[in-house]
């Protein structure tokens, strides 16, 4: 016989409206920590009342891995998470060992807030790091291999299952992973101690036999009052001499005194200086004198200059401009190394700025000064080619160390100067040099080598004007005209075909041969052209007969060739 529950009569209905108001006041979300009650324990699970319809299962190895079973019984309340309030199977899901860890982890974020130290232990390896779990909550968490400790370590053996201290440095709450480093508290420990013991210094303190122990192209590291703390002395404080490199005045693992020149608590950093020990050698600039010469003693070579010391401690630069007077991008390197003694002259001292400025080259003679001296302007001198571009030609100049500068025009007198300078190469020796111009503040000079060598051609037109005849030798012939050469002179002057005659029957080069000698009339001279024509000769007899034989309007049009007949015809006729 089946028994059904009446639930239209109205004891049941009461029954129901009570049961889902306490289901209601008891409801909770998903996800969050509630109290329950053990109501039953078996071998595998225990059974807890949430104040729900029905009751959750627990299985009995999370009591077990909380080491909680041992201390549970009937009755008892404890923290669960609910996971779900209802499955597919209608069962309510829960879990002890999630809500251990939720509530750890809420202790944790916490502590990563507060910036609280944690402790535990490393209780295994895995890639990239190590697993610490915190003691308190028994949450593992994952530590990078970079921060076990501020030194590294080859071996972690002595830190496994020990207790250590450590500081939560990232956190994920959706993911619930935690990231942890002990090297965070070593380096607080350490900050808060160098704290107390930067304290008891301040600068123009004296430290007293510091070991050396560490140098580097920047400087040198000391260990102080036996392991304190260390402090870096940079390479500018190791002397008031320019140095390369620390090793030039430091040994590793020697003692030496240190003054404090600066304390940074923020960086936790002591800066030191072996310098500040000795007198500054600026403070007895005054001996020294501009325009005096010193001997020097090379340092420190750059690409810009070259360090010399002038004195111990007392350094000035020599600028490369300041090397030689004939050289003015030399390479410093090639003048000089380090340790060389060299002659310097004192041009500059700046006390303001701590710089004093020398030249080398004031302390040897002046070559250009020199060589205008010796070789003024019009002077002759041999040269060799020393370099050649395409207008001009660089020559060395006698014994001297100095350049001149020959131009393509000053080559020849005759010729085309790009052609002319194809003549020449690199090493030629040019026995005579005329000196046309020689600058001291440019330092520059130009020579000559056709005023050296040969007077100047077209000086053959100096004792002649334009209208002069001259006998010229027919040179070269072509079908454009004549070359010819005015005899006792070396310049050869082109007459075109419509100058050799005034009649065109007559305007034929072919008339003539190499050698002819044939009169010219000196037409034009203006700067170094000269115009030779024999049509103007021709025009210039014609008119000269006709005004001496011939009435001015006879005979005017006729070619030169019959002008004798026809005054001949002329005087017949009177």
């Amino acid at each position: 016989m089946e028994v059904y529950k009446d639930i239209t009569s109205q004891q049941s209905k009461k029954f129901e409206e009570l049961l889902n108001s306490e289901t209601a006041k008891n409801k909770v979300e998903e996800g969050s920590i509630v109290k329950a009650e053990i109501t039953n324990i078996s071998e595998k699970f225990v059974w807890v009342h949430l104040g729900m319809k029905s009751e959750a299962m627990i299985e009995i190895n999370e009591f077990k891995n909380l080491n909680q079973l041992d201390n549970i019984k009937v009755g008892q309340s404890i923290e669960v998470l609910l996971e779900n309030s209802e499955s597919k199977s209608g069962e309510i899901i829960v879990s002890l060992e999630k809500a251990h860890k939720q509530r750890g982890f809420q202790k944790l974020k916490k502590a990563f807030e507060d910036n609280q130290i944690i402790t535990g232990e490393i209780i295994g390896k895995v890639k990239g790091g190590v697993i610490f779990k915190e003691k308190e909550t028994g949450i593992s968490t994952f530590m990078p291999g970079s921060q076990i400790s501020a030194r590294p370590l080859k071996d972690i053996s002595s830190l496994m299952n020990t207790e250590i201290k450590a500081q939560i440095i990232k956190i994920d709450p959706i993911r619930g992973n935690l990231c942890t480093s002990r090297r965070a508290v070593q380096t607080a420990e350490k900050v808060s101690d160098k704290k107390e013991i930067f304290s008891r210094y301040k600068v123009g303190d004296i430290l007293k036999d510091c070991l050396c122990k560490n140098i580097a192209s920047f400087g040198a590291f000391f260990e102080v009052n036996e392991g304190e703390f260390d402090s870096l002395c940079h390479l500018q404080e190791l002397s008031y001499s320019r140095i390369n490199s620390p090793d030039e005045v430091l040994e590793v693992n020697k003692k030496y005194d240190l003054k404090i020149i600066s304390i940074d608590l923020e960086k936790m950093q002591i800066g030191t200086s072996i310098k500040a020990m000795a007198p500054d050698p600026f403070d007895n600039v005054a001996e020294f004198e501009v325009g005096s010469d010193y001997t020097a003693v090379v340092k420190k070579i750059l690409d810009y200059g070259i360090f010399v010391e002038i004195r111990s401690g007392l350094s000035a630069l020599l600028h490369q401009s300041e090397i030689s007077w004939t050289k003015k991008n030399i390479n410093p390197k090639t003048f000089a190394k380090v340790n060389d003694r060299i002659n310097v002259r004192i041009t500059e001292i700046d006390k303001d700025k701590r710089r004093i400025a020398v030249s080398h080259k004031l302390t040897t003679e002046n070559p250009w000064e020199k060589f205008k001296n010796e070789f003024p302007v019009g002077s002759i001198i041999d040269g060799e080619v020393t370099g050649i571009n395409e207008y001009a030609l660089f020559v060395k100049l006698g014994n001297f160390s100095l350049e001149g500068f020959l131009h393509c025009n000053d080559l020849a007198y005759i010729g085309k100067p790009e052609e002319e300078i194809k003549k020449f190469k690199k090493g030629d020796k040019l026995e005579k040099l005329k000196i046309l111009e020689c600058d001291l503040d440019s330092q520059k000079i130009r020579v000559s080598l056709k005023e050296a060598i040969s007077e100047d051609p077209f000086k053959f037109y100096d004792n002649y004007k334009e209208g002069d005849v001259l006998t010229c030798k027919v040179v070269s012939i072509d079908n454009k005209g004549l070359i010819v050469k005015p005899e006792g002179s070396e310049i050869e002057t082109f007459i075109k075909k419509s100058q050799l005659a005034i009649a065109p029957g007559d305007q034929r080069s072919g008339r003539w041969t190499n050698g002819d000698r044939v009169d010219c009339l000196l037409e034009k001279k203006e700067k170094r052209k000269i115009t030779l024509s024999i049509r103007a000769l021709e025009e210039k007899l014609n008119a000269d007969a006709l005004e001496k034989f011939g009435d001015s309007g006879s005979g005017k049009s006729l070619p030169f060739a019959s002008l004798s007949d026809k005054i001949e015809k002329k005087k017949k006729s009177e």
